[in-house]
């Protein structure tokens, strides 16, 4: 369920907004160490190596993550700012709607 609930969130949202043509590994690897960065040194242990599925951080992190390296590697077909994708996702996650 990794996959279900840390990862494909982020990433589909990163490649929609940066109107990719194909999910690259480079994509794929930059929303691991998104999530991999997620966690800190200090909670690392056995029983703890990714977020929980209810952090509501991580599908911002792999969204932008996912968006940079598409720009970086030029499979971007559009102009988009990582940080502004990470922005609308955090908006979207936090923000009730009627």
């Amino acid at each position: 369920q990794v996959n279900n609930s840390l990862v494909f969130p982020g990433i589909f949202r990163g490649a929609l907004d940066a109107q990719v043509a194909n999910i690259t590994d480079e994509m794929k690897i930059a929303a691991a160490h998104a999530i991999a960065k997620l966690v800190t040194d200090d909670q690392l242990d056995h029983n703890f190596i990714i977020p929980k599925a209810t952090d509501f951080a991580v599908a911002p992190a792999v969204a932008e993550a996912v968006a940079r390296r598409a720009v970086e590697t030029g499979e971007a077909r559009c102009e988009v700012d990582p940080a502004a994708v990470s922005s609308r996702v955090r908006q979207f996650v936090y923000e009730q709607r009627d």
